[in-house]
């Protein structure tokens, strides 16, 4: 069940809380503020948007209803249950697919990459009240789960969907060097004593909820080579896991994942991967209790550390989030005897609130560090807490049992500095609120009391925790240095927020996040409120490893071209129009779906999430001052009674009638038609035509020469699994029904369909996650595309010889040709073919979330999730 959120100024994957207090429904801006005793003062210049204010997706059963507190969480396993639902990816689907992609053949031409260029999140362009800009991240880039760089200039970043960048200048100039495996998901990146780099794939959230990797890969020489598939490590043992840490001591590379803990001789990559613990070993694969529904979340393994004055001895944070009997710490004194025992911690930190863990030892072991979320806070019904930190805690000994004294928790950091306690006064939203979710530490290797700990922020220590600092606020939103305008703003540049990864090497401190890189130095400067004044942002434009969830498209009324804009997760929605050296965030938040007028891109629709849409009419160009009354865009979410009632996923799908840019339909719990175009004022112009049933949230739109087709699922997880397909006539409410698919056809999601622009009977569906061989659980199916000639009464599989690889979005082209964008790669089926090739040269492996055709420059777009948009020119074909 969803609660009602209170939504920050739209840059975070995260929101501020607010429970029934207002009455369960999504209050405007003013009156929530008044309810608070939080209404503006005249003249003040907070940046309250109205975007902030909506439904988490409802009606989806989960185990972990109530606890759903933010977006990040949300989004995260409904981006996962896409793949995986109605069961669990099994070892060998991601290398399985990428060999038989290696065997198709590949259509003449080459991919343009769009987005190779800065992406700047707070520019002047774009000061609209739907925006975030000014708010001090600068220029971004996607989320970045892994950092490492040495002594010599070299810096590698790992995108959470764009494998590794490199740069030899310390950050900028940057080169993807991971494009040749079979999966761009990171979970961290290591540089080893010996000069190798380590990528660990699959990014891991606590949860197993990130995309799944294919293991462990070593490239001997970083400086100047790519890494290549046989640069795995061991067999098949971590494909299909998420990879939290990779650790190193005693000769041996330490993998924390979510099936338990593996180690791997650094000397060699034959070899097999050993299972050195793991809590629950009867719930890993082919384990009596494989088959369970809490299966995946038994054996996580956050983070393991090797003792330094010892490397036999080991620590292991072992924990699911929510809470479970085996959450907690586990030493061994000698793990080549083994002997893992609990650890009961004395001190300050509570051996039964133990969850996600991140520990840092100094370099010379004396001192143990770490951070601790609150499965019993997250537990909480939303509203009553402010964080789910636990803590930040010391053993002074370095022992994992202490005693452990703790050295900060949410208040102590609010008072720090951040812009959390600044800008948000109430319950809802404070530091480690998304600990579940967020976490760095790491000691100065020359300072063992030098501490930097990120969570929503980054705070930094000189004295072991006595006292913080938060050198990276939020965002600048709020302090009294801040004004919209330029010329007036007096703050300093911080770093984008939702902090994931740290290094430290050539003199510079190196942050990961949710925009990018930043680094400043290791014993930087900071102001009067403890802010750093000295953050770098990295992302030049060159390490596009941005995470599109759609592409819209339209020709600029201005000047001959395309704008190209997308929904970002984290990143709002950028905007590039023709003639551009940079592009610009005209929407800020987590921008979601989106829509253009081909005949003028200026005219768009962009979601923020959960089907909260606005529309712009001059592509949200506004350079200020910001409010509501001078907004150049409008609120028209679509409800049945109030704002907000309309239970929808966090991605939530709508789409135009490809035979006529003013007629719209929109998905949440029920079919929403809009037929007044752009000029369309606010959420009651829509016309609710069709209930898709209670608990069921629409997962696809298609609209073309009047009929529509729209996917669904509900429940939406591995409880209970179902999904169905409605069709209907936009103006005729009575037409819509659901449609009998048979018995052969995949239960899995519906991520796309794609329709005859000639006939609106014929249509295609684009089938996510893989087939039974991979998928655990009842039903799974096989195929990825399939087709009806009469409009749903009976179905036929052309999956032909597509690899089994989820499938998100598929276009049929005026001249039959089929487009589709999957998990690897984006695939052709020519005009009267039954084959599938592969589109061109040139596209990253990675996530095609939306393919999008352009009859301007006759081009097909994709959106991909975390590689930015791509274009493929149709005359090289």
């Amino acid at each position: 069940m969803s609660t009602l959120r209170w939504r920050k100024p739209a840059t975070i994957a995260g929101a501020l809380v607010l429970t029934a207090a207002l009455g369960g429904v999504v209050a405007t801006n003013h009156e929530v503020q008044e309810k608070l005793g939080l209404a503006e003062e005249p003249g003040a210049n907070m940046p309250w948007h109205p975007r902030e204010f909506m439904e988490m997706a409802a009606g989806e059963a989960s185990d972990e209803a109530g606890e759903e507190a933010f977006e990040a969480r949300t989004i995260a396993e409904q981006f996962a249950q896409a793949r995986y639902a109605p069961g669990i990816v099994a070892p060998g689907a991601y290398g399985n697919a990428l060999s038989q992609l290696n065997a198709l053949p590949a259509t003449k031409g080459t991919w343009r990459e769009v987005t190779k260029i800065k992406y700047d999140g707070d520019d002047p362009r774009y000061r609209d009240y739907a925006s975030n800009s000014s708010g001090g991240a600068g220029l971004v880039t996607g989320r970045m789960t892994g950092l490492a760089a040495d002594n010599n200039g070299f810096v590698y970043a790992a995108g959470a969907d764009g494998g590794v960048w490199r740069s030899s200048i310390g950050g900028g100039s940057w080169t993807p060097i991971a494009d040749a495996l079979p999966t761009l998901s990171s979970g961290d990146v290591v540089l080893a004593t010996d000069g190798s780099l380590w990528y660990a794939t699959g990014e891991g959230n606590t949860g197993a909820t990130s995309f799944v990797g294919a293991g462990v890969y070593r490239l001997a020489d970083p400086r100047t080579g790519a890494f290549k598939a046989t640069d795995r490590v061991g067999g098949s043992e971590l494909e299909s896991t998420v990879i939290n840490k990779l650790r190193f001591f005693d000769g041996k590379v330490w993998a924390a994942t979510n099936r338990g803990l593996f180690s791997h001789a650094m000397s060699s990559g034959a070899g097999a991967w050993k299972l050195e613990f793991a809590p629950n070993p009867s719930y890993l694969p082919g384990g009596a209790n494989a088959g369970a529904a809490n299966a995946a979340y038994k054996n996580i393994v956050n983070d393991v550390a090797g003792d330094p004055r010892n490397a036999k001895h080991v620590v292991v944070a072992s924990a699911w989030r929510s809470g479970d009997t085996y959450n907690g710490f586990y030493e061994t004194a000698d793990y080549t005897a083994g002997g893992w025992a609990k650890v009961n911690p004395t001190g300050s930190i509570p051996a039964d609130d133990i969850g996600y863990v991140t520990f840092a030892f100094s370099a010379d072991g004396g001192k143990l560090y770490a951070i601790n979320q609150s499965p019993k806070l997250l537990n909480k019904p939303a509203g009553n807490v402010n964080s789910y930190l636990d803590g930040i805690y010391v053993s002074n000994n370095g022992n994992p049992a202490g005693p452990w004294s703790k050295i900060a928790d949410s208040a102590k950091l609010g008072n720090s500095g951040s812009a959390l306690k600044q800008t948000v006064i109430g319950k809802g939203y404070g530091p480690g609120i998304q600990a579940w979710y967020n976490q760095f530490l790491t000691v100065d290797p020359a300072d063992p009391n030098h501490v930097w700990a990120g969570l929503e922020e980054v705070y930094e220590s000189y004295d072991a925790g006595a006292n913080w600092k938060t050198v990276g606020p939020y965002w600048n939103f709020g302090f009294a240095c801040w004004n919209i305008y330029d010329a007036q703003n007096k703050c300093n540049k911080t770093t984008h927020s939702d902090q994931h990864s740290v290094a430290v090497g050539n003199g510079f401190v190196y942050v990961g996040n949710d925009g990018g890189v930043y680094r400043r130095p290791v014993h930087g400067k900071t102001d009067k409120d403890g802010h750093a004044t000295d953050w770098q942002s990295l992302n030049d434009g060159t390490i596009d490893a941005l995470q599109y969830y759609s592409v819209a498209l339209g020709r600029d009324p201005a000047k001959a071209g395309t704008i190209v804009s997308g929904g970002l997760q984290d990143n709002g929605t950028s905007i590039l129009r023709p003639g551009d050296t940079v592009m610009g965030s005209h929407f800020g938040g987590d921008g979601g779906d989106s829509q253009a007028d081909p005949a003028n891109g200026c005219r768009q629709v962009q979601e923020y999430t959960n089907l909260a849409m606005r529309v712009t009419e001059n592509c949200n160009v506004n350079p200020g001052p910001g409010t509501a009354e001078t907004s150049t865009s409008r609120n028209i979410q679509p409800y049945t009674s109030s704002p907000g009632d309309e239970p929808a996923r966090f991605i939530a799908p709508f789409a135009p009638d490809d035979h006529d840019a003013n007629v719209w339909v929109a998905g949440g719990q029920h079919v929403w038609v809009n037929t007044k175009g752009y000029s369309i004022s606010d959420g009651k112009g829509w016309t609710n035509v069709f209930n898709l049933g209670a608990g069921h949230t629409a997962t696809s739109v298609a609209v073309s020469g009047g009929t529509a087709y729209v996917g669904w699922c509900g429940p939406c997880n591995n409880a209970g699994f179902a999904r169905g397909l409605a069709v209907g006539k936009v103006t005729d409410p009575s037409s819509w029904h659901q449609v009998t698919l048979p018995g052969d056809f995949p239960n899995r999601f519906l991520q796309g369909v794609g329709i005859d622009p000639a006939n609106p009977s014929h249509a295609f569906v684009a089938v996510n996650g893989f087939s039974r061989r991979f998928t655990e659980g009842p039903g799974a199916g096989y195929g990825h595309v399939f087709e009806t000639t009469d409009a749903g009464v009976t179905w036929k599989d052309v999956s032909a010889n597509l690899p089994d690889v989820p499938a998100s979005s598929i276009k049929e082209l005026s001249t039959g040709a089929l487009v589709l964008a999957t998990d690897l790669a984006t695939f052709y089926r020519a005009p009267g073919a039954t084959d599938w090739q592969r589109l061109g040269a040139g596209l990253p492996l990675t996530v095609g979330m939306d393919v999008e055709y352009n009859a301007a420059d006759n081009s097909i777009y994709v959106a991909t999730h975390g590689r930015g948009i791509w274009a493929f020119g149709l005359a090289q074909l």
